[in-house]
């Protein structure tokens, strides 16, 4: 069983702004589609470096409303955003 791993959100320019968690850096990418503005037609890029390596993995990201499932809690709305990613690579960084 894989242990969790630390993603850190970075813009273009460099600058790293939040942690996002998971084993894989899918599903991080994933809690940070949940967040984005990113649509379909125009998916936002994601990019997150894997803490301790020099790996920036890289990601299209989007939102959806989508129905929300028939067996779901009392608590939930009608209507649920869906997070999708598609990776597009991994980068490697000169320097940490």
């Amino acid at each position: 069983m894989s242990e969790t791993r630390n993603f850190v959100l970075r813009d273009k320019k460099g600058n790293e702004h939040g942690v996002f968690t998971g084993k894989q850096p899918r599903q991080a990418a994933l809690k940070v589609a949940n967040r984005g503005k990113g649509k379909k037609s125009k998916p936002e890029e994601i990019r997150l470096r894997e803490r301790g390596t020099k790996k920036v993995h890289v990601f299209k990201g989007w939102k959806e409303i989508v129905d929300a499932p028939k067996n779901k809690p009392d608590w939930m709305p009608d209507k649920i955003n869906k997070p999708f990613v598609k990776k597009v690579g991994i980068e490697k960084l000169e320097k940490v």
